[in-house]
């Protein structure tokens, strides 16, 4: 007897139509809600720099460049113009405080010189024949009391003894009242001529005075005028070396123009020009690193120009300790001026992302290797070598520094 086979409901065929259809139902859910939906460039490892962030001393500096300049310089300009006569001196030679350089000709000043000589030579003898003047009427009113004071010596004994004949009724009134007369005249003439001596003597002392002070305004002038014409020979003010443009027997030199400068050797400082930028930021007593013959020298800064010249200010520095033993006079030096105090920090090494992400955010690599993903982040202080992370990163976390030029607006870089 036949039996009625019945069908089974869950077979194979439906089993694995009803698998797939779940899968693929997943899989577009799974896209929908949970996939990846981030642009995504392919990038070559080669042609991109990827970095480390790490802890380390971060040194606030920037990198400056400055000239060698001798610590002293004294400048030769010309006090009086005239021709050059003779050049005793060249640029590059030694020379001794001083030393004759060069020899100016001046025909002009020369006659004026003389001309003022003569003038004064002859106000001073003016001068001297007032002051022996005063002095002879000095002696000639001394003379005159000397002879009165003569005659009264005499007179005053014949005085007293005509009045004591005449008490005693021995000569006559008259021949003692000549006598008295002749005797209170010279007195009274004496008291006159000793107070016209105390007032010429005020005078005279008056005048000696203003001219003693006359004359020696007159020989002060005299010795200025004198030096004109050694201004016209130009000396060396200090010792060190010369420096002087090229010079010509003959040359016209005018008055005030610079014919050189003598620098000190042995000792030098650098004048270092930086972006008008750090002007708050820098100040008297920073200091500033550079290295020659693998050796360090340190440098500290001691003058500020505030004066800003094309985006530019100036400032010099001089030697904190040993300076190179071959720095010379325009040597150009590359120098590493701090800013602030060296502190621990995280540290990122700089590139070129700055100017494409302006430090805001990065692409930062996973940790397979194989995908590097945007991150923000917040950056503080900068050198030449890292910047200071503030945010955003941790250390032993790889970053890609080089430029974003290439990577359009793609969010996930595939690293081959």
């Amino acid at each position: 007897m036949d039996r009625k086979i019945k069908k089974k409901k869950w077979t194979f065929k439906r089993i694995s139509l009803y698998a797939v259809g779940l899968l693929f139902i997943s899989f577009v859910l799974y896209s929908f809600f949970f996939a990846d939906k981030r642009s995504k460039l392919n990038v070559d490892l080669e042609k991109i720099t990827i970095a480390e962030v790490k802890y380390g001393v971060f040194q606030d500096f920037i990198p400056v460049t400055g000239t060698v300049l001798p610590s002293t310089t004294r400048f030769l300009d010309a006090k009086e113009g005239g021709i050059i006569q003779s050049i005793e001196k060249e640029t590059g030679d030694l020379v001794q405080e001083g030393d004759v350089i060069i020899r100016l000709a001046n025909s002009n000043l020369e006659l004026s010189v003389l001309g003022q000589q003569a003038s004064l030579y002859e106000q001073i003898n003016r001068s001297t024949t007032t002051r022996l003047s005063l002095n002879q009427n000095d002696l000639n009113q001394q003379q005159r009391l000397a002879e009165i004071d003569m005659q009264l010596g005499l007179l005053e004994p014949q005085f007293k003894r005509f009045k004591t004949l005449y008490e005693k009724d021995l000569i006559s009134k008259r021949e003692f009242e000549e006598v008295e007369e002749n005797y209170k005249y010279n007195l009274k003439r004496r008291e006159l001529t000793y107070a016209s001596y105390q007032a010429d003597s005020t005078a005279r002392m008056r005048q000696l005075k203003e001219l003693d002070a006359s004359e020696g305004r007159m020989r002060q002038n005299l010795e200025g005028v004198s030096a004109l014409l050694d201004n016209l020979v130009i000396r060396a003010p200090i010792n060190g070396q010369l420096a002087t443009p090229d010079h010509e027997l003959g040359q016209s030199i005018v008055r005030g123009e610079r014919i050189g400068q003598i620098d000190v050797l042995g000792s030098y400082k650098v004048r270092v020009r930086i972006d008008e930028l750090y002007l708050p930021r820098v100040d008297i007593g920073l200091k500033g690193s550079f290295t020659q013959s693998n050796q360090s020298y340190e440098l500290v800064i001691t003058k500020i120009f505030p004066t800003i010249t094309e985006g530019r200010f100036e400032v010099d520095m001089e030697f904190t300790g040993d300076q190179p033993e071959s720095i010379k006079r325009g040597l150009s030096v590359r120098i590493r001026l701090e800013l602030g105090n060296s502190a621990q920090a995280l540290l990122l090494p700089m590139g070129g992302f700055y100017k494409d992400s302006g430090g805001n955010w990065v692409f930062l690599v996973e940790e397979s290797g194989n995908r590097a993903v945007q991150k923000d982040i917040r950056l503080g202080r900068k050198n030449s070598e890292y910047f200071e992370v503030m945010s955003g990163l941790e250390e032993g976390q790889k970053v890609i520094t080089s430029s974003y030029d290439h990577f359009g607006d793609n969010e996930v870089l595939l690293l081959k």
